[in-house]
């Protein structure tokens, strides 16, 4: 029967020993580092990718919102032009039919034995020249306007006498005729939509 006899160090076998657990500790822990280092890079990347993809996406929706918002922009102009033509044309129609009333009650107020020959008007104010028989007519046409519903403050501007000649053009069949040439102005009243324009500071009880 043989007898095997170790002849290595028994310290020397128990130090390796411990050293190639060492180097398997430290490899194990390299290894586990690496993956610890390694998922926690692949999440941050992760996380950096969902933010970049939101904020691709904010981007997006933000430059969507600049363009509605120009297209509102857009719009509110159109309707701003839209309102002024609007307006435009009920004042155009507005003054149309200012002016219609203004000549009918010109027309009513104007007594007998006066001829107007021209009416300018320039903002309220209408400019009226013409022909009386006598002063009296004249006074009497003022008289009238005073007591207008759209005319009001009329001034003479000027009152003159002149001699128009015979109806006929020529002398000795018809005598000249004396009569009173007036200028004299008027101011047109505000109506219902001007007053509405501008309404006063009163309130109505």
């Amino acid at each position: 029967m043989r007898i095997r006899i170790n002849l290595l160090p028994y310290r020397q076998e128990r130090r390796k020993e411990r050293q190639r657990q060492f180097s398997l500790m430290a490899i194990a822990m390299v290894v586990l580092g690496a993956a610890i280092v390694f998922s926690g890079y692949t999440y941050i990347s992760a996380q950096i990718d969902a933010q970049n993809s939101r904020n691709m996406r904010l981007k997006n929706a933000i430059a969507q919102l600049d363009r509605q918002i120009k297209e509102i922009e857009g719009l509110k102009s159109k309707i701003g032009e839209l309102k002024e033509r609007i307006q435009a044309v009920e004042s155009l129609q507005h003054n149309r039919s200012v002016a219609v009333m203004m000549l009918d009650e010109i027309a009513r107020r104007v007594p007998e034995a006066v001829t107007l020959k021209s009416i300018r008007q320039k903002d309220n104010v209408v400019t009226l020249e013409g022909v009386a028989d006598t002063n009296a007519r004249v006074a009497t046409l003022i008289s009238n306007f005073n007591n207008s519903t759209l005319l009001e403050s009329p001034q003479l501007v000027e009152v003159k006498s002149v001699i128009l000649p015979s109806p006929s053009g020529q002398k000795g069949l018809a005598s000249p005729t004396k009569v009173s040439a007036f200028i004299m102005t008027v101011k047109t009243k505000k109506t219902a939509p001007e007053a509405e324009k501008k309404p006063s500071g009163k309130k109505g009880g």
